[in-house]
């Protein structure tokens, strides 16, 4: 039998293991690999921002079919969104959603209100301390409605364009930085692909605020599939929806509510309009009277001159009449004279036939 090794010849060989191996790998948790503060200290680098941002989606009950279809497909394209069921659009909806989002662990809402079955309004709201907008949501087209030609893959990245407007006054500035938070995916999200394959354009016109989604297509001619950066001109842009136009109401700095930061000048609510249009069917009949009395104001006001010639034309119509009335009388009397003159050969022929009778 050989010998045992002593205590201290297997420490040496084991420390020559480890000096041999590789150097071991930093631990990992949810949020990428923890590294030590030692490290952090010698590289001089500030820790590693992740965008954890996460967006609850939800609407009021009795919403109508083409809003939750655009709900739908809003929810297809924001992949670090999540849906949650119906709530109820009353007083205490901003706490309840507020409580529903925390429970969510989202740090972002958007809630589709709708209201007499044809009016959508958008809450977007950073929770739980603010700030919110309301929106009211127009000109809108899904995509089952658009049918459109552009395609691009579920859960890939957007790029967010806005329009030159939204630098020139606060309320745009800060109504574009809550559209980045709400509608940017983070990076290296679970449920997102890395890399950027469509175009989310926002626009203003008309103090609108309008939503377009385009498709990155470009012509892979040849055997190079890979095009050079910034070769924009082999690339085209290709609608794939939905559409809708938002309106801004109110910009509130807490959730769901609290004091008012900015207030548009121009809304009209749709009551108001609808109201405007049954008035102006309703008056009808009264602009037809107002019609008929200014019409009778204006010819006492500018009457007729006398014509020269309207007597004379009388004076024909009367002779005319008077001729026809004549013939009338002329025909009439011809009639009887024949009918009178038919019946009395009839009885002197009957009268005849009576007389040969009797003598035979």
């Amino acid at each position: 039998m050989g010998k045992k090794r002593k205590h201290s010849e297997t420490k040496a060989a084991e420390n020559e293991k480890k000096e041999e191996t590789a150097p071991e790998r930093p631990e990992r948790t949810l949020f990428g690999f923890k590294t030590s503060p030692e490290d952090l200290k010698e590289n001089n680098s500030t820790p590693f921002f992740r965008n954890k941002e996460k967006v609850l989606v939800t609407c009021s009950r009795r919403i109508s079919f083409r809003y939750r279809h655009l709900m739908m497909n809003l929810v297809d394209l924001l992949p670090h969104c999540k849906k949650d069921n119906k709530v109820e659009s009353k007083g205490s909806k901003g706490a309840d959603l507020n409580e529903l989002v925390e429970l969510r662990s989202c740090s972002s809402c958007l809630f589709f209100e709708c209201r007499k079955g044809r009016d959508l309004y958008l809450w977007m709201a950073k929770c739980p301390n603010g700030p919110s907008v309301k929106f009211l949501v127009n000109a809108v087209h899904t995509m089952e409605e658009l049918k459109l030609t552009g395609n691009h893959l579920k859960g890939s990245r957007p790029i967010l364009t806005f329009s030159s407007n939204f630098d020139k006054s606060p309320h745009w500035k800060l109504l574009k930085e809550m559209i980045t938070l709400v509608f940017a995916t983070p990076k290296d999200h679970r449920k997102s692909k890395p890399y950027h394959d469509h175009v989310f354009v926002f626009s203003i016109a008309d103090d609108h605020i309008w939503f377009r989604n385009y498709q990155i297509s470009a012509d892979h001619t040849g055997s190079s599939q890979k095009l050079d950066r910034g070769d924009l001109e082999k690339m085209t842009l290709i609608e794939v929806g939905p559409r809708f136009c938002l309106n801004p109401i109110k910009i509130f700095s807490g959730s769901f509510g609290g004091p008012t930061l900015y207030e548009n000048p121009f809304y009209v609510s749709p009551n108001t309009i609808r109201s405007m249009e049954k008035r102006q069917k309703a008056g009808k009949y009264a602009k037809k009277v107002k019609a008929k009395t200014r019409k009778k104001m204006h010819e006492m006001e500018n009457p007729l001159e006398v014509d020269e010639f309207a007597d004379m034309w009388k004076e024909w119509r009367l002779i005319i009449s008077l001729d026809n009335i004549f013939n009338q009388f002329s025909r009439a009397a011809n009639r009887l004279d024949s009918i009178t003159d038919s019946h009395l050969v009839k009885k002197q022929y009957n009268f005849q036939h009576s007389r040969a009778d009797c003598n035979n």
